[in-house]
């Protein structure tokens, strides 16, 4: 008769889930974009991108450079267009690098900052089982009072302390990793700050001559340059300014030495108050605050034409770049010579003076160059031109340079140049005549708003201390066990007798150099040494900044 098995069978076994690999590949794509080692590149390829920023014009910033790049420039320029190159900060490539490293330090805080909270509600860890193990090792008298005694000595040092039977541990240095998580957190909040001011804020700069006919509000078409992010609208904050005053003083070099601006502000249709500036010194305004840049002269020219009508404007000429405020402009006057009788305007007609002044030229000739940018001996030069100004074109153009196209193909005409100083004449060749009336200061301005200011500074302020407590603070851990009367010494392996002994470890969490010297001033004080404790008063200060 054959036996039967009767033993129930093995349960089959379960088939395995196969990992999902869109899932794997984004759990790995995560911990890589979120590691140390990539945000540390991404931050240095953030900084490569801003290169173009920086060396390029930018359209925002300066369009007039970016059209002369493109004349200087006509086979290059274009390819640096096509990838956004002139529009570096706002170009998608350095978008997708800033978005990656906000995400990158957030992902890499986010975990570090919750072990850091657990580390500082978690109790110093229990006493090893061989001390003499450790980096510092000790054995000394136990001082008087015993564990109580060496748990006061520690706390008195700001050391976390706890307690278990005869054994004390005690850990110190947590501000090193509160330091690192201060630092990447401020990175992120100049990030959100940079953001925020791209975003929400905006700039102008434009030119104010002093007097009352230059008045100038706060429109965007008021602006020579002007830059509004993309959730602003056109509603800019209300207020009007004039000009009164501008003192500048200049040392006997040349060098500028005070600028300041005394202005008439009306905010939101209010009275009118005086409000003054100066360079360091912005005037803050309800929604703007207002830069003083620079400052030129705008000479006062009278022109009548030849039917007798006179057209007077004070012209800002812009400064060629040298120490003594030598400028360039050009004065036009396109309604001159209209006919009285028919009212018609003869476009062949227009009148424009391309001038030079120096607000300090030489004694004697030739007068090309300031001698000082105060006016000591002002002299306007003048080249007067005939015919179509091409205004009328359509085609956009400097209002402080002659459009040279118009002289090339013959529809201007030079008619002559002459030398004024103030209160001098001239008079043209139809009958015409120009005068030279003297000169109104004028001061350069940049308004802005950025609503990331306030972040900024909290964040460079948190880069600054996160920074020195990551540098500066160690993390160190000590352990103090309690040996009664009649123990082994563990050091001479003897046993004791008449008093307690203490054994003593240190284990620094990170390179610490200075840590043996801490530790044998540590032992001195756990050893009720009075004058090794008076001579240690001095290292503690050390101690208390952390």
């Amino acid at each position: 008769m054959t036996a039967v098995d009767e033993r129930p069978a093995a349960p089959a076994e379960a088939p395995r889930r196969r990992p999902n690999p869109l899932l794997a590949l984004a759990r790995n794509s995560w911990r890589q974009l979120t590691s140390m080692r990539t945000a540390l590149v991404l931050l240095f390829l953030l900084a490569v991108a801003a290169i173009p920023g920086s060396v390029l014009p930018q359209r925002g910033v300066n369009p007039e450079d970016v059209r002369d790049f493109f004349t200087a420039y006509p086979e290059l320029a274009p390819w640096l267009d096509r990838i956004g190159a002139f529009e570096a900060f706002s170009s998608v490539w350095f978008s997708a690098i800033y978005l990656l490293l906000f995400t990158s330090l957030i992902g890499c805080i986010t975990p570090r900052l919750v072990d850091h909270v657990r580390a500082l509600r978690a109790r110093p860890p229990a006493v090893p089982k061989r001390l003499g193990r450790l980096p510092q090792h000790a054995v000394v008298p136990a001082p008087d009072g015993g564990v109580a005694a060496i748990a006061e000595t520690l706390r008195r040092r700001r050391w976390r302390v706890v307690v278990r039977g005869d054994e004390v541990s005690a850990e110190k240095g947590y501000l090193k990793e509160t330091g690192n998580l201060i630092f990447h957190a401020s990175m992120v909040l100049l990030l959100v700050g940079v953001a925020l001011g791209s975003w929400y804020g905006w700039h102008g700069n434009r030119l104010l001559v002093a007097g009352a006919d230059h008045v100038f509000c706060n429109t965007r078409q008021q602006y020579a340059e002007a830059k509004l992010g993309p959730r602003v609208g056109d509603d800019l904050p209300r207020f009007c300014m004039q000009l009164d005053e501008f003192d500048a003083r200049f040392l006997p070099t040349g060098q500028p030495s005070f600028y300041n601006a005394k202005v008439t502000v009306d905010e939101n249709g209010g009275a009118p108050r005086a409000a003054e500036f100066s360079v360091n010194s912005p005037l803050r305004l309800d929604g703007a605050n207002v830069y003083l840049l620079g400052h030129g002269y705008a000479p006062v020219i009278r022109y009548t034409d030849r039917f007798g009508r006179s057209a007077t404007s004070a012209v800002p000429f812009l400064s060629n770049g040298d120490i003594g405020l030598t400028s360039e402009g050009l004065a036009a006057f396109p309604d001159a010579n209209v006919d009285p009788e028919t009212g018609e305007r003869n476009r062949d007609l227009q009148v424009a003076f391309d001038g030079l002044y120096l607000p300090t030229a030489p004694q004697q000739p030739p007068f090309t160059r300031s001698e000082h940018p105060t006016e000591q001996n002002p002299l306007l030069g003048l080249v007067a031109y005939r015919g179509n100004l091409g205004l009328d074109a359509g085609i956009p153009g400097s209002v402080y340079q002659l459009d040279q196209r118009q002289v090339r193909n013959g529809r201007l005409t030079e008619i002559g140049t002459k030398e004024l100083r103030p209160g001098e004449s001239w008079t043209l060749d139809d009958g015409s005549k120009v005068e030279f009336l003297g000169s109104e200061s004028y001061i350069v301005l940049s308004v802005r708003y950025d609503p990331g200011t306030n972040l900024l500074l909290i964040s460079s302020v948190g880069l600054v201390l996160g920074l020195m407590g990551s540098l500066f603070v160690r993390r160190r851990r000590v352990f103090v066990r309690l040996l009664p009367a009649g123990t082994v010494d563990p050091a001479s392996g003897s046993p004791t007798s008449g008093s307690s002994l203490v054994e003593v470890g240190g284990l620094p969490r990170t390179e610490h150099p200075g840590f043996a010297d801490e530790f044998a001033q540590l032992v001195a004080a756990l050893r009720d040494d009075r004058p090794a404790v008076e001579a240690e008063a001095a290292p503690g200060a050390r101690e208390g900044a952390e």
